[in-house]
């Protein structure tokens, strides 16, 4: 009788990964479709969901990129509170506006006031990633201004800062970014930091979910 084959790897315990994003022109939308892929690489079950659209449609219509996207994603499901309660880690994604989030992802994170109340959207881990359309357009502060919502949820940020040598080829340690726009597609160094930035994200959580259980 032949013996029997060793067994293989362990695959790894699951994870819950939430990709919550808002784009206008597509940037957003790609990068957040890589960190999704990559993250369900790592073995995570990943959601990834876009944030309801606020403007109004006369200026879509007049933005063809603007309305080419709204097309392109709109088989994506719209997120909804019970995203946030079902993940274990949530990354952001939204371009720079005046150095800011976007009002449609802010009206999103602040329909979760009941469950941040209930201390619902504590101790998961989150992080977040961006795009503006020229350098210096406000990548960090736009980053820096969504990591204080994640502060007053109790959250824990896993960002990807310099842990990985590609890391100093994007030169952000505060998430992915890109600059660019229609005209200027996510190139490759944002792809690779977005794929760094969801392993790192999918190794902290897990390391968090289990330890802590096995702890307590």
């Amino acid at each position: 009788m032949p013996a029997a084959a060793p067994p293989g790897p362990p695959h790894p315990p699951p994870v819950h990964v939430a990709v919550i994003y808002y784009s206008s022109t597509g940037t957003i939308a790609e990068l957040a479709q890589v960190i999704a892929d990559a993250a369900e690489h790592e073995g995570a079950e990943v959601r990834l969901r876009r944030a309801a659209e606020l403007a109004p449609q006369a200026a879509i219509d007049a933005n063809p990129a603007w309305a080419a996207n709204a097309r392109a994603t709109a088989d994506i499901l719209e997120a909804a509170a019970e995203d946030m309660l079902w993940a274990d880690a949530v990354i952001f994604g939204t371009p720079t506006r005046f150095g800011n989030v976007t009002s449609q992802l802010k009206q999103y994170l602040d329909t979760l006031g009941g469950h941040w109340q209930q201390g619902h959207l504590a101790d998961k881990v989150y992080s977040g990633f961006t795009a503006s359309a020229t350098k210096h357009g406000g990548q960090e502060s736009t980053l820096l201004a969504l990591y204080n919502t994640i502060h007053h949820f109790g959250g824990i940020l896993v960002t990807p800062g310099y842990t990985d040598p590609a890391k100093f080829a994007d030169g952000n340690p505060y998430g992915t970014s890109h600059v660019g726009g229609p005209d200027t597609p996510v190139d490759d160094e944002a792809r690779t930091a977005a794929r760094v930035q969801a392993k790192r994200v999918v190794k902290f959580t897990r390391a968090l979910k289990y330890g802590l259980s096995q702890a307590d």
